[in-house]
């Protein structure tokens, strides 16, 4: 193993899950300016905002979000519906 890969200077940051609030304490070599109390323990550290973490993805929480493709397609029939069967029309009138 090559020497000196890792980095060294790693640090206690708060990683906080802006989906749903939820934050956990972890080490980390990532910069920030921002700062925030952890609730565990009441002292300050960097932090760093994710979009989604385990405790907001539908893959570890079990939640699947349902899409409604149904609705989806009657969207687009409403919206397109009569120019995809006049373009339908005319490709099929040139075929034959």
């Amino acid at each position: 193993m090559k020497k000196d890969l890792h980095p060294k200077n790693y640090k206690m940051v708060v990683f906080k899950d802006m989906s749903n609030g939820t934050t956990f304490l972890s080490k980390s070599t990532a910069n920030t300016n921002e700062t925030i109390i952890f609730e565990e323990d009441g002292k300050e550290y960097p932090v760093i905002k994710l979009e989604i973490s385990n405790t907001s993805h539908p893959f570890y929480t079990g939640k699947n979000v349902l899409v409604d493709t149904a609705g989806r397609i009657d969207k687009f029939n409403k919206r397109f519906g009569k120019k995809v069967a006049a373009t339908v029309a005319t490709v099929e009138e040139t075929a034959e």
